[in-house]
């Protein structure tokens, strides 16, 4: 599955000067729930706006963007993931923008985790996690990210194991993948409920975001009220664009299902009514398959 699923965020989730700009439209999101810990987030109003055609990049992103060009497999390549000053320059940019930061650079940070993973061949290992995680501590999702760093976040840091569970648990490496957690929800919740409807929101990213819950959960991750909520929310909108799936997405989706069911997910009617919207476009779509994506589906 974890091939499959490269293959769509690869594409989704690179990072260039063509991203979107911020759009300003959603406020800052101010708590974010998960299980009883509550999580103040940034509030804090730009004190000068952007200018329109301004792209957040300055030379403290450039300690983890080398890393998108090239092999990544030595513990140096690492060690330039977790300098300070990538995160210092990236909790700048949320303070200075507020509530008109779109979140591009966290997920650009986000996809050079997952490419660092990839490049070696397997998740981060225990001690990476703990590594990263001290970085993580200031890592913080608003509600004014727009819909692909939200996607690009969530399934990055989850294919390349932020949220794994080793056992045993460090505390405070769990108290960080909760918190991070519950601000990336919050964010993805309050984005599905915006009305009008996000414009933005896209078939690759509902596929991805269903995808990296279902990985969650079968990396341990409790299926909490909070993660339970986000994947109802993402069912319908699966429902209203199911004519716009690939294949690869249809696979993954349907991989994603199976895997919620097998973990204990209650099979609510809204989420039959998706699984069997998502049956007939396989069968129309038979011959497109890839050899992965047939694995996935069976």
């Amino acid at each position: 599955m974890d091939k499959s699923s490269a293959g769509i965020s690869g594409q989704y989730t690179r990072s260039n000067n063509s991203c979107n700009q911020p759009n300003g439209q959603a406020p800052s999101s101010r708590r974010g729930r998960y299980r009883n810990a509550t999580v103040r987030q940034w509030d804090t109003l730009p004190r000068t706006a952007p200018r329109h055609n301004e792209f957040y990049q300055s030379s403290g992103t450039r300690a983890y963007q080398h890393l998108q060009c090239r092999s990544v497999n030595t513990a140096q390549d690492f060690n330039a993931l977790i300098k300070p000053e990538i995160m210092d320059d990236l909790v700048r940019k949320s303070n200075r923008f507020g509530h008109r930061y779109d979140g591009r650079n966290h997920g650009q940070y986000a996809s050079s985790i997952k490419q660092y993973t990839s490049a070696a061949k397997r998740p981060l290992n225990r001690t990476e996690q703990s590594q990263l995680m001290r970085l993580l501590q200031n890592f913080t999702a608003t509600r004014s990210w727009n819909w692909r760093s939200l996607t690009t976040t969530l399934h990055s840091l989850t294919s390349a194991g932020v949220f794994t569970l080793h056992k045993p648990m460090d505390e405070r490496v769990k108290l960080t993948q909760t918190i991070l957690l519950s601000t990336l929800l919050d964010a993805i919740i309050f984005k599905c409920n915006q009305k009008p409807p996000a414009r933005d929101i896209d078939t690759r990213g509902i596929a991805n975001l269903l995808w990296a819950m279902a990985k969650l959960v079968d990396n341990g991750q409790a299926q909490t009220p909070e993660l339970k909520e986000a994947m109802a929310e993402l069912l319908p909108l699966v429902n209203a664009q199911k004519d716009q799936f690939i294949p690869q997405h249809i696979a993954n989706l349907l991989w994603a299902m199976a895997k919620l069911v097998d973990k204990g997910q209650e099979q609510t009617p809204e989420f039959k009514k998706t699984v069997a919207s998502l049956l007939p476009l396989v069968n129309a779509q038979k011959n497109q398959f890839t050899a992965q994506g047939i694995v996935n589906l069976l």
